[in-house]
């Protein structure tokens, strides 16, 4: 049995956006509150800005979106991604494929662990529709644990993803991204509600089909 200190880390998902004050922080703090349900202390969910508005919170519509869906917008502080931010991520969700090619220029060895939030969406979709997904439920090896094979199922399902892309591609590429409603009317912040809810639903559903035994 694993101690205390010998603890799997958690897997560490990185959301990024512009501003870091609309998109990603719904983003981060949806997640962080559906996986804490499939798996408490298995997931550890941040955000950053690609020109961040450094320090400041949420912005209050996005907010409204975050506890919409159950989840706390409280305390949430903007910040800008950097490489160190980047260091040690096992998956990075990018809002727009622009966002994508950022992140990859501050550290191109994540170029097969950073995804557009509703690409990789559209990939877990495929895989859970597959006759075989159930196969593929990771099991905790003797003397280890669910949180341990949890992790080591988050860090290979990028490469699982990728291998199931050219059955999960848009129609048009700007399916991709998720619009940026900073400055916007609320009618542009319930589109960019419609367009990241269904990935989150995704990401998160996967998740608990693959909670480890």
């Amino acid at each position: 049995m694993e101690s205390p200190s010998s603890a799997p880390a958690p897997v560490r998902i990185l959301t990024v956006c512009t501003g870091n004050i609309c998109r990603s922080p719904v983003a981060e703090r949806l997640l962080q509150a559906g996986l804490d349900q499939v798996m408490p202390g298995g997931f550890e969910v941040t955000s950053a800005g690609t020109r961040a508005m450094v320090g400041d919170p949420m912005q209050p519509l996005s907010g409204d979106v975050v506890r919409t869906f159950g989840g706390n917008p409280d305390g949430f502080v903007s910040r800008q991604l950097t490489s160190k931010i980047l260091r040690g991520v096992d998956l990075v969700l990018t809002m727009t494929s622009g966002h994508r090619g950022e992140v990859l220029q501050l550290d191109a060895s994540l170029l097969k662990r950073t995804f557009t939030i509703r690409e990789f969406a559209r990939m877990l979709d495929v895989l859970d529709e597959r006759a075989d997904s159930a196969a593929n439920v990771p099991v905790a090896d003797d003397g280890g644990s669910p949180l341990s094979a949890n992790t080591a199922f988050w860090r290979g399902l990028p490469a699982r993803a990728a291998s199931v892309r050219h059955l999960s591609l848009p129609a048009d590429s700007s399916e991709n991204d998720i619009i940026d409603p900073y400055r916007r009317s609320p009618e542009i912040y319930h589109q960019m509600e419609d367009e990241l809810a269904p990935a989150i639903v995704s990401i998160l559903r996967h998740a608990r089909l693959n909670t480890p035994a």
